[in-house]
């Protein structure tokens, strides 16, 4: 069976800032499980996929009986019962939350972080088999259980009409289709073998609209990168952007951290034209893809086609003719002496910027999609490097085993689950003999992931900002600064400084407060919101220049509502316990992101977020929002409706929705960039804990006999 490991280390290559503190890992242990363990395992894989086209999010199976088994977990507390016309009492809300908090505790790691998918886009896994197989590592890497289960994953994600969507509930796309296609051919499978003739249908699907010439772009560079597309049907990612001056409105500096750091390793890539060895399978893959003779391709045509179904933004012709004055001008220029000159400075400087990238993540880089292109960079600059081989030892950081199968996640949400479990419990107000070593387990972890330092040497010629203070998505060692992860993270340590130390344990220092207090300031815009990453404020017009198709907004940084909003409340909080610090800033800072808010409020009284969408987080923060203007259970159909249908879907074991049982959570959890969708699988659970603590706060006290 698998068996998800806790912050272990391990091996020459691998490095942590904080002991591997928050890293989880899974690993195939042949001699875990008992046999009755094993068949419900099965049984959980089988319920999925034979309803794989109607709940496609996983329930986290494996990781609920490890960490049961492991807690020696044991509902204590039988399940609540409510008629239909019957009120629900004090005790009844009770007897819930103490049986979701009895559960979730359980969830827990040793570490005090609450492990947890954060998976769901289709195009993160497929990379990766890609690099391995070009490097030669694909057996080193990925053992037989590891194809099983990667395979696992494919087909049961495979759409009804054979091809794969975007993310685990969209519409089959020629991108993911065709990546997941070639990752099975890689792993082994044959062109009409997996389950249910999974190849065979996914071949024809991609034939039956033209075969591949019109994937859009990012299939264009990994296609051309193993060799089943040529270069020259790729718009330019010239590396020389890389050594403009920084004052320039289109200099990388700019950009969105996460663009910045998907084109620098692309752009290097590009630049030195890298092609994988041209095997039989490649070969092989060619026939089967292309509808065409490969040799007979007219390349230069295919450049700006992109098929139908993954058109999400349509490039503007402004940025078409800019790619094609680079293509036609610039780049015949660049690959030939004396100019040729230029490139080769171009590409050092790239890579100089790709290491240290590396370097201050610990190899994480800052996420999946860059993960592989970096590491297939320090592969191609240097085969025998020790760069690669740091790579390689982070590559199970990203891997996540459910009853799905083995899936790449996005880079793990320890901390941003953590700092909301955090909070859930404490709003559970429970004595704190029931709760209390939750709270200190979780509050050591947060403790523990608090970023320590910037980025080093010069951070700012490297194009970063300051991250002393601040927390991450996922763990110390990853790095990068996100702002509502730092004021949840601040939020979680002032609430509990207010807790007995000897139960919660010592509150953090002033000094650390104070740093997560810097950082947020310094990410606040000049029209009060607040960016997730990096402090924004470039010409929005970059935006035109967007050169994917499946994503908008993506090219500079933008503020978020929900970044915003959690600043808010982590300020509030930290002005009432540190009334002397800072105090005109602050109060300017909140001042201005209220109006943000005021401002960006849509007509019919809504807010657009970007980062989370689903049915417990939206009951949560629905609830929250009803009981803030005086909506109770008792005065409000509303109200009422969503608690019972939070207790409804209860689990016996306190839980809430494990979609292989008769599970609420029937849709993916969460999103980015306006159309990808996102898993959160803990949102499932902490969410209606979280509301059901809200709801008892309104509720009555019983009437004590006298």
């Amino acid at each position: 069976m698998w068996r998800l490991k806790i912050a272990e280390g391990g091996g020459p290559y691998l490095y942590s800032t904080n002991n591997h503190v928050g890293r989880q890992t899974w690993e195939f242990d042949p001699d875990y499980g008992t046999p009755e363990e094993r068949a419900e395992v099965e049984k959980a894989r089988l319920h999925f996929r034979k309803n794989r086209f109607f709940v496609k999010p996983s329930g986290d199976v494996l990781l609920r009986l490890q960490f049961m088994k492991d807690n020696n977990f044991k509902q204590t507390i039988g399940p609540v019962t409510v008629g239909e016309d019957e009120e629900i009492s004090y005790e009844a809300a009770t007897d819930t939350l103490k049986r979701a908090v009895n559960f979730y505790s359980a969830m827990q790691a040793s570490d005090g972080h609450w492990p947890a998918e954060n998976a769901g886009p289709l195009y993160f896994l497929p990379p990766l088999v890609m690099i391995l197989y070009i490097t030669g590592h694909l057996d080193g890497v990925f053992s037989a259980e590891h194809r099983r289960e990667i395979l696992r994953y494919i087909y049961y994600h495979q759409n009804e009409d054979g091809g794969w969507g975007f993310h685990i509930e969209g519409h089959s796309t020629m991108f993911c289709t065709t990546l997941s296609y070639v990752c099975m051919r890689l792993l082994g499978e044959g062109p009409d073998g997996g389950e249910d003739n999974a190849a065979a249908r996914g071949r024809k699907w991609i034939r039956d609209r033209g075969g591949i010439a019109a994937i859009p772009s990012w299939g264009k560079t990994w296609l051309s990168i193993l060799g089943l597309y040529e270069w020259a049907g790729s718009n330019p990612m010239p590396p020389e952007f890389w050594i403009l001056p920084s004052f320039l409105p289109m200099h990388p500096a700019k950009m969105w951290c996460y663009c910045r750091m998907v084109y620098m390793p692309m752009s290097y890539l590009y630049g030195k034209r890298f092609v994988g060895p041209i095997t039989d399978l490649i070969l092989q893959l060619r026939e089967e893809l292309h509808t065409q003779p490969y040799d007979t391709i007219n390349w230069r045509k295919l450049r700006h086609q992109c098929a139908k179904e993954d058109l999400y933004y349509p490039h503007p012709l402004i940025q078409d003719l800019l790619w094609d004055s680079l293509y036609i001008c610039t780049e015949p220029l660049l690959t030939r002496w004396p100019f040729s000159k230029l490139r080769e400075k171009a590409l050092q400087t790239t890579m100089k910027h790709i290491h240290y990238e590396d370097e201050n993540s610990r190899y994480l880089t800052i996420g999946c999609v860059e993960k592989v292109l970096c590491m297939l960079a320090c592969w191609v600059d240097d085969p025998e490097g020790d760069h690669f081989k740091y790579h390689l030892a982070r590559i199970p950081d990203y891997m996540w085993v459910a009853e799905d199968g083995m899936k790449m996640q996005s880079f793990g949400s320890q901390q941003w689950d953590t700092g909301f479990a955090i909070q859930a419990v404490l709003a559970s107000n429970l004595s704190l003999d029931e709760i209390g070593t939750t709270l200190r387990k979780g509050h050591d972890y947060v403790k523990n992931s608090q970023v320590k330092d910037n980025p080093s040497g010069d951070f700012r010629s490297m194009f970063r900002h300051i991250s002393k203070g601040s927390w991450t998505f996922s763990d110390q060692d990853h790095g990068w600064q996100v702002s509502d992860c730092t004021a949840e993270g601040l939020k979680c340590c002032l609430l509990l400084s207010m807790l007995p130390p000897e139960i919660v344990g010592e509150k953090m220092e002033p000094e650390r407060l104070y740093d997560s207090v810097n950082v947020l300031i310094s990410l606040q815009s000049k029209n009060g919101g607040l960016a997730a990453w990096e402090p924004a404020g470039a010409d929005p017009w970059l935006e035109l220049l967007n050169p994917t198709e499946f994503f908008a907004d993506i090219v500079i940084e933008h503020e978020y509502v929900e970044c915003t909003a959690s600043a808010i409340q982590g300020l509030v909080l930290f002005k009432k316990l540190y009334p002397g610090h800072r105090k005109k800033e602050i109060e300017n800072f909140i001042a201005n992101a209220v109006r943000f808010l005021e401002d960006i409020q849509m007509p019919d009284g809504s807010w657009y977020g970007n980062w989370g969408v689903c049915f417990t987080y939206g009951t949560w923060f629905a609830l929250g929002g009803l009981a803030a203007v005086g909506k109770t259970y008792y005065n409000s159909p509303t109200v009422r409706k969503g608690v019972e249908f939070l207790l409804a879907t209860q689990r016996d074991n306190g839980g809430w929705g494990e979609s292989y049982r008769s599970c609420p959570e029937k849709e993916i959890t969460g999103v980015f960039m306006k159309n990808c969708m996102l898993h959160y699988a803990a949102y499932r659970n902490i969410f209606p804990l979280w509301a059901i603590a809200e709801y008892r706060k309104g509720v009555p006290l019983p009437s004590k006999n006298v």
